[in-house]
């Protein structure tokens, strides 16, 4: 529930800004008149189509032998129009709703393409692309029978456990583009909780270590807060093991044994100044993920690193390849004992100096790690950032020039390109559960769900493509019919 209203809030901002931008546009560029027009004229003609499409169940077509990502034909002029037809662009429609947005022109660099979620424009002529947000994308809704000009985008920054079946070969390959939070994918979305280098090297919230040792009388050496309990990566029974050997804050309702202030005990306080304060007076936070894959890298092992905590970090097995540092956080083995990592938390709580080892890059701001440098510099989006664009509009972009880019190929006769996802661009190992003893009072039958979910999400992802490549329709029945048939 956190996730998807930060997802709300966060294009909320965002859209506020986009916004900001339009209108500064329209108050500075002498070509903001015309374009509204053609705006205008781009809308009503899509209106009036939209009054003679037929609307779903759609009816069954001749089936594809090959997925491909290559636009019908099309004659354009440099400008990016169709000659005789000055609003003529090509449609793109979020099939998950994410953006709410009924129609939009939008202009990616020198193209413009239509973007809206109405899904009724499946089959205008102009329609060359689908957008799917992986948390709602849904087995019983999909754009089929899929024609040769159509290109499926996936959108999917959060949990695989919000929606396992999109972790397999056979459901990432069906797409041809994607922004997922791997580093492998064609939009990687890795850094996309972290603001910048500089919030990254910030002393906002650094308290000297003589005042966390001052505090270290009436607090406990090592900070804990979920509120989302027994999630995938066990994380709760680990910490539930540690706690036996070293004095854990809790404040989430997962393992909680101490209190926020009243004013903090919302989960949407987590971003505010006052709970940063919090956490900053701790010398170590767990920064334990809800799920275990390479690339998925959130808040919690950003937000320690912010305040000048060092994080005690759980999550994404190469982690080292995007720490500000080679000596910024303690990176959790899972094979290690609670207790032995509770006794390295111990030395460096008594030992000043080794404890600031941790701490050197942050207060000298350099950030050694030239891949995170990199990344940071120069991805394509920005993140709270008003001067830039999100990483949804560059998506939508992405998207939009890549259809460009066929349709001007087509137009000089060469071989459209061919997009294809791979693998790589969204993949989870399945989950494991540590091999602890458990407090039942703490835990819940939920634990104990994710494997058997992860499992059946295997047959119900080749189940998907199965039904998928014979490009018609298909009802949630025959699909669950196919998913036990496996």
């Amino acid at each position: 529930m956190v996730l998807l209203e930060f997802r709300t809030l966060l294009y909320a901002q965002d859209m506020a800004r986009l916004s900001a931008k339009k209108l500064f546009a329209v108050c500075f560029c002498a070509s903001a008149f015309v374009f509204l027009i053609i705006t205008l004229q781009v809308v009503e003609e899509l209106g009036q189509f939209e009054q003679t499409t037929h609307t779903r169940p759609l009816k069954d077509r001749e089936e594809l032998t090959q997925i491909q990502a290559f636009p019908a034909s099309a004659v354009l002029n440099d400008d990016g129009a169709s000659p005789g037809s000055e609003s003529s662009y090509p449609i793109i429609v979020w099939w998950s709703p994410l953006t709410g947005e009924l129609g939009r022109l939008g202009e990616c660099g020198h193209n413009r393409c239509f973007f809206t979620i109405n899904k009724s424009y499946y089959s205008h002529s102009s329609t060359q692309a689908f957008l799917f947000y992986g948390t709602d994308f849904s087995i019983e809704s999909l754009p089929l029978p899929r024609k040769p000009q159509h290109h499926w985008a996936l959108f999917h920054e959060e949990s695989p456990k919000n929606n396992y079946k999109l972790f397999h070969k056979p459901v990432i390959t069906l797409f041809n583009h994607t922004a997922t939070f791997s580093h492998h994918s064609h939009l990687p979305l890795t850094t996309q909780h972290l603001e910048s280098l500089h919030t990254l090297t910030s002393h906002t919230f650094l308290l000297p270590l003589a005042q966390k040792n001052q505090l270290r009388r009436t607090l406990a050496p090592v900070v804990y807060v979920q509120s989302d309990c027994d999630p995938p990566s066990d994380r709760d029974v680990y910490v539930q093991e540690l706690m036996k050997y070293i004095p854990v804050d809790s404040y989430g309702q997962c393992l909680h044994n101490k209190d926020l202030p009243i004013h903090l005990s919302d989960s949407t306080a987590m971003d505010e100044e006052s709970f940063f304060q919090i956490l900053a007076q701790y010398k170590f936070i767990l920064a334990f993920e809800n799920a275990i894959c390479d690339d998925y890298i959130t808040e919690k092992l950003w937000r320690p690193l912010k305040l000048g905590v060092v994080p005690v970090y759980y999550g994404a097995p190469n982690v080292h390849m995007w720490l500000p540092s080679n000596r910024s956080a303690i990176v959790v083995d899972p094979k290690q004992s609670p207790e032995k990592l509770a006794q390295y938390i111990q030395s460096l709580d008594k030992n000043d100096q080794e404890y600031l080892t941790y701490l050197d890059w942050k207060l000298k701001r350099e950030v050694s790690n030239q891949r995170l440098f990199k990344e940071l510099k120069e991805r394509q989006w920005g993140v709270q950032d008003m001067t830039r664009d999100n990483f949804i509009d560059v998506f939508e972009c992405m998207i939009c020039n890549r259809v460009w880019e066929n349709n001007n190929r087509l137009h000089e006769g060469l071989v459209p390109r061919v997009w294809q996802a791979e693998e790589h661009h969204l993949t989870c190992p399945p989950p494991k559960l540590f091999h602890f003893a458990v407090d039942h009072f703490n835990s819940s039958s939920l634990r104990y769900i994710w494997r058997a979910s992860y499992e059946q999400s295997v047959r119900e992802a080749r189940a998907l493509s199965r039904l998928t490549l014979r490009n018609r329709n298909f009802t949630a029945t025959q699909f669950w019919r196919e998913v036990f048939s496996d």
